[in-house]
């Protein structure tokens, strides 16, 4: 049904971290997954568009381009895995080959032909696969909420947020500062509910406390991110000017920072290691970043020819889930229909901000519990602690490793001066 086999190495997309794990039976889990569709009310029709779409994605990151000699412009290197994706996506192959190398771009008032790198139709690809992935997940969500609501008033809920943690590799870029920029600002929330509110609810008691500051206030580091004229505000900014390049997004990061906020540096080259443009100093520690390609990476362009296609797909799913979608210039993606006001634009870190400041905004109406859980291994059994490499690649801090020792000294502290007074 999918024209897939069943090795995982043949689609990249599936096979760059661990593809299997011993204490998973995966043929029991997708029949398990089958099952649940059934029982959540699912049609078979909206059931097959889920697979079908998952395969042609898988399909999608297969896709092989070159360079036309003397040219650069890309062409197909084969179509297989062009075929197979526009098969099960409803759409005609050689349009989508034609959209991904030549698509329809407006210039003014009129649209014209443009021809696109191998690299350029490389990131359409990936984008659109994404784009693709993120709107079918988004559209179960909504559509296992509603097979789920009771229609009765709801007062209370309960809620579990999975934190990974920071991110410290030898290579770090933007999905790197999105993550650790997430991570600083659950560490606050955290340090902020384990010892400013709880020092404060001891002077509420009476207890005669005198307040201790732990230096933990990662709101320097978050600013420098977040506010305007931070790292992602000059990201925005770039942007939006056609002529800028990696290397001015570099250089007013260095005119704004460099010197002048102890939480920004410059990063020491070493033998080896990777290369790296600016340094940040995290709660986590000191990272380095590589910023090639952030540009292109914040604005997350889709091919809006290829968008026009899927919204004329005749897998209905496909088309139902771009049927809203609206280009940058606020036109269908097709060339037709209603101007919206305004610009649906909105580049990845506006809408990483949007989405964490939502969440802060939730967390902050919550009576919050943390727990500390060990990490994974791949068979449930009991196992003698060890730094394992794979942990230490990663440099994935926990959030409760320091702060836990901090709390047990806060809670000694609060015995001996209860012992103090009470003789």
């Amino acid at each position: 049904m999918l024209l897939i086999t069943n090795n995982p190495y043949d689609y990249s997309y599936i096979s760059q971290g661990e593809v299997s794990v011993a204490s998973i039976n995966d043929s029991e889990e997708l029949m398990a997954t089958d099952s649940a569709f059934d029982v959540l009310g699912f049609s078979q029709e909206e059931k097959m568009g889920v697979y079908k779409l998952t395969g042609a994605i898988m399909h999608h990151g297969n896709m092989k381009f070159k360079q036309k000699q003397r040219e650069e412009q890309a062409e197909p290197d084969g179509t297989e895995a062009a075929d197979k994706s526009a098969y099960l996506m409803g759409l005609n192959s050689a349009d989508l080959i034609k959209g991904l190398c030549h698509p329809r771009v407006k210039v003014g008032n009129e649209y014209v032909t443009k021809g696109q790198s191998v690299d350029q139709v490389y990131y359409s690809i990936g984008a659109l696969g994404k784009s693709v992935y993120e709107k079918m997940f988004n559209w179960m969500v909504v559509r296992i909420n509603h097979s789920l609501d009771t229609k009765q008033h709801r007062e209370y809920f309960i809620g579990v947020l999975d934190i990974a943690g920071f991110e410290i590799f030898d290579f770090n870029t933007f999905e790197q500062l999105c993550i650790n920029y997430t991570n600083e600002k659950l560490q606050q929330f955290f340090n902020h509910h384990m010892f400013v509110l709880e020092q404060e609810e001891y002077k509420k008691e009476g207890i005669d406390w005198e307040f201790i500051d732990f230096g933990m206030d990662l709101q320097a580091c978050i600013d420098l991110i977040e506010k305007p004229m931070g790292i992602m505000s000059i990201l925005e900014e770039e942007c939006m000017f056609p002529k800028a390049s990696d290397q001015t997004f570099k250089s007013k990061l260095y005119d704004n920072h460099l010197g002048k906020n102890k939480m920004f540096e410059k990063p020491r080259p070493a033998k080896g290691k990777a290369e790296a443009h600016f340094a940040l100093v995290h709660y986590a520690g000191t990272v380095d970043y590589n910023i090639g390609g952030w540009l292109v990476k914040n604005k997350d362009p889709l091919n809006e020819t290829v968008v026009g296609l899927y919204q004329k797909s005749s897998l209905k799913l496909l088309s139902m889930l771009f049927s809203s979608y609206a280009g940058a210039d606020g036109d269908k993606a097709s060339g037709k229909g209603a101007k919206k006001k305004g610009s649906s634009f909105q580049t990845v870190s506006a809408l990483h901000r949007e989405n964490l400041a939502k969440l802060m905004n939730n967390l902050k109406t919550t009576h919050p519990h943390f727990v500390r859980s060990p990490p994974p291994t791949e068979c449930h059994l009991s196992i003698k602690v060890t730094t394992s490499t794979r942990n230490m690649d990663a440099r994935s801090e926990s959030f409760l490793l320091l702060t836990q020792r901090l709390a047990r000294l806060l809670t000694q502290l609060l015995a001996r001066r209860l012992t103090q007074l009470t003789g």
